[in-house]
This record gives structure tokens, sequence and C-alpha cells, in this order.
């Protein structure tokens, strides 16, 4: 299947490792430019060098905290001088501290959370917006967590604001449809990511367990009974990022094995 991603522009935001990787390379490989943006530098040279190696395509990197807005905008006009516009958004960035309503009592670590996950979204999409409306319409796909639609026990910072991430898509899905700006929110469970294992080798520590009996104890959760890779993952944001998703917006996607139960 054709997915019609050929020449297209996408920004992938934390896209030096884990989700926002397997999405970059994912896009790359369906012909778009990429460009990528995260924190090291390094991890950034190493993404691109494998697009180079794998595809060929056109990669810039713009090392980048999301958490700042200066340098967000650096990002954004970077992209924009090489490549003349962005078509796909990609929103993503680390997800805030586990930890219960008794460990986070102070403001400090709730404004860090907002503005991690709600406000650098914001800054992102509105860089992109004036872009897409000029070249015709685009796609915002924000990077999330199934927390949006069910809380997940020791997360809530994320319980608490990753929701308003999801809230907000719906919304601009309405206002930017005229645009043919089209806004999704996907959510990742169990992807073994290297969050995913840190947390893992956690709970291993914590109990005594080792990390294949804590994955098989974690697994055994999942109906799919196993957990998902980052590619598969980026399977779903590819698709919704191409022209063979033009009649879907405001939707959150769950890509989880089936483990969510909430709609």
């Amino acid at each position: 299947m054709d997915l019609g991603l050929t020449g297209k522009v996408a920004m992938v935001a934390a896209s030096s490792k884990g989700l926002g990787r397997a999405c970059a390379i994912g896009l790359a490989r369906e012909g778009a430019k990429v460009s990528l943006a995260a924190r090291s530098a390094e991890g950034l040279a190493a993404v691109a060098d494998t697009i180079r190696e794998e595809t060929g395509g056109d990669v810039l990197t713009v090392p980048t905290d999301v958490t700042q807005a200066d340098q967000i905008e650096r990002w954004g006009a970077q992209t924009f001088e090489r490549f003349g516009g962005v078509d796909i958004l990609v929103t993503n960035a680390g997800g805030p501290p586990h930890g219960t309503w008794a460990d986070f009592l102070s403001d400090e670590a709730w404004v860090q959370a907002f503005e991690l996950n709600m406000l650098s979204t914001i800054r992102m999409i509105r860089l992109v917006i004036p872009s897409m409306r000029a070249r015709g319409g685009g796609r915002i796909l924000n990077i999330q967590s199934t927390s949006v639609k069910a809380p997940i026990p020791n997360l809530i910072l994320s319980n608490t604001i990753r929701p308003g991430v999801a809230g907000l898509a719906k919304s601009l899905a309405r206002e930017l449809a005229d645009d043919n700006i089209l806004v999704n929110t996907i959510c990742p469970g169990a992807i073994y990511t290297d969050r995913s294992r840190s947390g893992t080798l956690d709970r291993a520590r914590r109990t005594g367990m080792t990390e294949e009996e804590a994955i098989a104890e974690r697994a055994a959760t999942i109906p799919l009974k196993r957990f998902g890779t980052p590619e598969e993952f980026a399977n779903m944001v590819v698709f919704l990022a191409s022209e063979r998703a033009s009649y879907m917006t405001g939707v959150t996607v769950s890509v989880d094995g089936g483990a969510s139960q909430a709609i």
C-alpha cells in the first residue's frame, strides 16, 4: 500500500531513542523527509546515520529541549529553512516521574510535568499550524500514554497532565478541520523501551525477582501476553500520518496489546 508520504516533511520530537526514534525511522522508510529533535546530539546523529544508511533519506537533526520555548522555535526555523515547511508533526517527550500524591505535595513537580508534557505540545503545535495551513493541510500526532484513558497506579502526574493533551487534540481537531489539519493522539501501553525496562528493573529489585520474571509477570496481565515493540507502535503513527488516514481526526488510539479496558 502506498501511504502517500514520499516527499512529505515530518518533525519528530524526542526522536533520539525509543518511540520517537522508531517513528522517525518508520516515516523515513515511507519516503518522508524528517527533522529530528532531542536533547542528545549524539543520539540524534546515530538515528540520522541509521536513516541515511537504510533509506538514503533527507534528515535534519536539531538538539532541542522541548521544555524551552526558544529551542522549539530554533528547531522550527531550521526545519522551515531546510525543507520549506512541514506536513507532519509528532509531539513527544519523556514522561514525568513516577509517584503518588504524597510524593508531590509542592508545586515544583506539577509545574515541571505541565511544562514537559502539556506546554511543550502547545508550543510545538503553535509552531507548525501556519506552515500546514499554507501547504493545504497536515497531520499533528501526539504521543501520550494509556493514562489518558484510565489512571495508572503510581503515575499521578501522568494521570493528571496527559488527559489534558488529549482534550487539546480533540478541541483542535474540530477547530482545524476546515484547514485539513488532522489531529490525533496515540497512547502506548506496555511497549518495551528504555523507560519500560527501567520500571521493570526497579520492580525486580524491589521484589527480588529477576528481570525475566518481572517481564513475565507484567506480560501475563496483557491479553496478547507480551510487550509490544517500538516498531509496532510506530506503525500506527506512520499510518495516521499518511494519506490513507484522511478521514481520521480527534481520535485517541491505544497501542497496548489490549491491556486497557477503557473505550
